[in-house]
């Protein structure tokens, strides 16, 4: 009996940040595994030679769209096993119309993202970064200091998510030991599941009235572009830690820049819009304000996709269903 083919799409210079010896050892164990040979993510020309005669594969970041031209190409292809923060720029109308399942191996890398939002919690409530400049800069605890940058606990303090997806619900997760209130803005949250996650579902407005931290976690849409903009973040109360590792068009920036120019408030971005700011921009400037490269998801040590995407193609080719399988119906709540 012929074995099922796989083929790895992403580039041979990725596959150690992206898979485990074990993973690999899975997917050879569940099929014949076919490399695409060059070092960077496939192309569509390669794409549509290594996929020729491919029942599964799986994609990464940079990897070509499954077009009309790929699928074509590709008349056993039946899965796509996806590695990445969202399928929607990889698949095509194509894919769709050929049955072809995709699965995606973000909630691995969403649990990534938000232990790099407990983190910036913690630090941002304990004002870690301008008391660790103050220091620096020969201060200590002088009452001005502390009257500016008052270290306060993220235990019981008042938490709002925007956005109750992968990474909105690991955040949940993660505030479990800290006794924080969590409200959370999220059209597609039903009060039943706010129920179940423990928190309180609220209007955005709201949100930004009551929070201490607040946690952006949605996709950046048309309808979520420039979602907060100057009314919401005046909004914020004095001290209130806004943080954005999720898409940096979901702020009106410039709202943002003048709102931290009052200095009233913190912010972390780790996203910007545009990206990277502007060599001139005053978020390079402002001492209110922490920007990071796009550095909250995996970086060095992604294997927690790879070994997801395994075991979605082992389940396909067992017939069993997947773990997280996208449908095109779902494509307008992805970034």
């Amino acid at each position: 009996m012929t074995r099922p083919t796989v083929a790895i799409t992403i580039g041979q210079s990725h596959y150690r940040r992206m898979f485990s010896a074990e993973a690999l050892a899975d997917l050879a164990a569940a099929a014949e595994v076919v490399h695409h040979p060059g070092d960077e993510p496939a192309s569509k020309q390669d794409l549509m030679a290594v996929l020729a005669a491919a029942d599964a594969c799986i994609t990464g970041w940079g990897v070509a769209q499954l077009d009309a031209d790929v699928v074509a190409a590709a008349p056993r292809l039946g899965h796509m096993a996806h590695m990445g923060g969202s399928v929607k720029r990889f698949v095509s109308g194509a894919v769709w119309d050929r049955g072809i399942r995709v699965t995606s191996a973000a909630v691995t890398l969403a649990r990534d993202v938000a232990e790099t939002t407990l983190g910036l919690m913690i630090v941002g409530r304990k004002r870690i970064w301008p008391l660790g400049n103050h220091v620096r800069d020969g201060g200590w605890r002088e009452s001005s200091a502390w009257d500016r940058w008052d270290a306060r606990e993220l235990h019981r303090s008042t938490v709002g998510l925007v956005g109750a997806g992968n990474v909105g619900r690991h955040v949940i997760e993660l505030l479990a030991p800290f006794s924080v209130t969590v409200l959370v803005a999220d059209p597609y949250l039903s009060d039943d599941e706010a129920e179940s996650l423990g928190v309180e579902r609220v209007e955005l407005a709201e949100l930004m009235e009551r929070s201490d931290v607040v946690s952006i976690h949605a996709p950046e849409t048309d309808q979520t572009r420039h979602m907060l903009g100057a009314d919401l973040l005046r909004r914020l109360a004095d001290g209130a830690v806004l943080i954005n590792t999720a898409r940096g068009g979901i702020i009106d920036e410039e709202a943002l820049i003048d709102e931290l120019a009052t200095g009233r408030i913190f912010a972390f971005l780790d996203v910007t819009d545009p990206e990277p700011p502007a060599p001139d921009s005053p978020l390079r400037r402002l001492e209110n304000v922490v920007v990071t490269p796009h550095i909250a998801g995996c970086i060095d040590n992604c294997n927690r996709m790879g070994e997801l995407a395994v075991e979605e193609v082992r389940r396909y080719l067992a017939g069993e269903p997947a773990v997280n399988e996208i449908r095109p119906d779902v494509l307008d709540r992805i970034a």
